[in-house]
């Protein structure tokens, strides 16, 4: 079989040990926080550049600090099939978000020019130096650069110690003026592809290694302030309360009942506070979060509508007052139907049943979207799904599998006519 990795069958076994090494680069000891631009992300893109070199690609870093290994094709400064994903963590982070699809294609490539082997097409790895937004609380950095999206208002923003993203770059010697050089060529990008755990629990309760990604969903994010009347817990009589706390229980409720039962729609109140709140005090002030994500961007949009409707029923019917603030509005990005056939054929010439799911995690592909078709394969996380904290895992086999899958894909690759 064209796909077999044989006699480097050891592959999953040598990405889970990149994985474990690259996690060594970390800001906190004892966790892994490895955010834009710090000594740490210096040290991984060091890691990362040394790995592709031996793999055979010529590796560069582009003003925005993205680490780009290509692997030339049969005839130089060919199209480009793209992969990557991000090698920045949010803080006490696992150690497979972002990084299995940066090292697994690596690995791959190895094994390619360890066999001599080229395609009509070059290939190239991006490790997208920022993606996770914690420095400087502006996400998809690196994918934007690439895509020619950077929005350069970002520059100002500040970390913790008060430094601007502009002064980071400068002292670490990227400068901001040559980002727009670092836009890739639609003309010179055949497809983007991404591999990535799923950070979910599907695979996993359904027995399944891998799976297609239909869509990345898109998101709805407000900030809710309610402001009723605070009052003594004992002499406030029930139906006379105008209780702030009671009306957000009640609207997150109604989001659990609204988004529950349509696949692909989910909302959460991942934020709730009463400020000033007291055992025995009614609370006359509650403030909480709305995350609303979906693959189909108009059942998102209807329940996000429906949402904000009941909030001004309950509200009306409470006495309360309501102050709704947006934080983020972003659309679905949907996967390639080309491509998402191209992952199946590769994962059911594996022998494992195909599987579609959408996304509910943002990632680089939904910036890379802007310049070339994006698709995704998921990757079986273990331990529930949990990610984006340390207890994140997988398994050697699964990375073994994937990359099998990987590298099926790559050696089947058709290019959209």
């Amino acid at each position: 079989m064209a796909a077999n990795l044989s006699p480097a069958a050891d592959i999953g076994t040598r990405i889970m040990a990149w994985a474990h090494a690259l996690a060594v680069h970390t800001e906190q000891p004892g966790m892994l926080t490895r955010t834009y631009l710090t000594e740490a992300h210096h040290g991984a893109a060091a890691q990362l550049t040394e790995w592709m070199q031996a793999a055979g690609m010529t590796v560069r870093r582009d003003a925005a600090g993205n680490v780009i290994g290509r692997y030339e094709g049969t005839e130089p400064g060919a199209p480009a099939l793209l992969t990557g994903s991000h090698f920045d963590t949010v803080r006490d982070g696992g150690r497979f978000d972002g990084n299995l699809g940066v090292i697994l294609p690596i690995a791959c490539v190895a094994e390619w020019n360890r066999q001599g082997r080229r395609f009509p097409f070059a290939i190239e790895v991006v490790g997208f130096a920022e993606e996770e937004g914690v420095r400087f609380k502006a996400t998809l950095l690196g994918s934007r650069a690439i895509a020619g999206t950077f929005d350069n208002n970002v520059l100002g923003n500040v970390d913790d110690s008060g430094k601007t993203m502009r002064e980071v770059m400068a002292a670490a010697g990227f400068d901001p003026a040559g980002l727009p050089a670092a836009a890739h060529d639609p003309k010179k990008v055949l497809a983007f592809i991404e591999v990535h755990i799923e950070q979910g629990p599907v695979l996993l309760n359904e027995g399944l290694p891998v799976g297609v990604v239909t869509a990345i969903s898109g998101a709805s994010r407000f900030i809710i302030e309610l402001e009723g009347l605070a009052g003594h817990a004992g002499t406030v009589p029930m139906d006379m309360r105008r209780d702030a706390a009671m009306a957000g229980a009640e609207i997150g409720l109604y989001i659990e009942k609204r988004c529950g039962g349509k696949p692909g729609l989910v909302g959460t109140v991942g934020q709730f506070n009463v400020p000033n709140g007291a055992t025995n005090v009614v609370p006359g002030r509650a403030v909480f979060s709305i995350d609303i994500r979906c693959g189909d961007d108009a059942e998102r949009e209807a329940a996000v509508n429906d949402v904000l409707a009941e909030i001004e029923r309950v509200c009306t019917r409470r006495n309360v007052r309501a102050q709704v603030r947006k934080t983020h509005e972003a659309k679905s990005v949907p996967c390639a139907p080309w491509l998402q056939e191209q992952w199946a054929a590769a994962i059911a010439r594996q022998g494992v049943p195909v599987r579609h799911l959408p996304s509910g995690a943002g990632h680089d592909s939904m910036a890379i979207a802007a310049i070339a078709d994006v698709a995704m394969l998921f990757v079986r996380c273990g331990n529930g799904g949990i990610s984006h904290h340390p207890t994140e895992i997988m398994t050697a086999a699964d990375a073994e599998l994937s990359a099998r899958v990987f590298t099926d894909f790559v050696e089947h690759f058709q290019r959209q006519q």
